[in-house]
């Protein structure tokens, strides 16, 4: 397992960029996502991550999510997914 980036508290519109190209970065690796410091995750940076999710698993690889706060948990299940779902990517 890699070691796990960690994520700002602010997955929003500008850190789509950001997150994807830090994905990108480790897109040879098992991901490992902390999302400790995150407050606010938005509908863009949740695609980013599906995106890198279905990457990952066409390259035998994986990606997780961990330390989600009740909050970001609330976040993910009002657009319809949890840690769980993004881990798997898009099927």
């Amino acid at each position: 397992m890699s070691e796990p980036i960690v994520l700002p508290s602010r997955l929003d519109l500008p850190a789509a960029t950001t997150l994807k190209t830090q994905l990108k970065d480790h897109a040879a690796e098992d991901l490992v996502l902390d999302l400790t410091d995150v407050k606010h995750l938005g509908a863009l940076c949740l695609q980013v991550m599906l995106a890198a999710a279905t990457s990952a698993a066409a390259a035998g690889g994986s990606l997780s999510l961990i330390n989600a706060s009740d909050r970001v948990t609330d976040q993910l299940r009002v657009m319809g997914m949890s840690p769980e779902t993004i881990a798997g990517g898009r099927t």
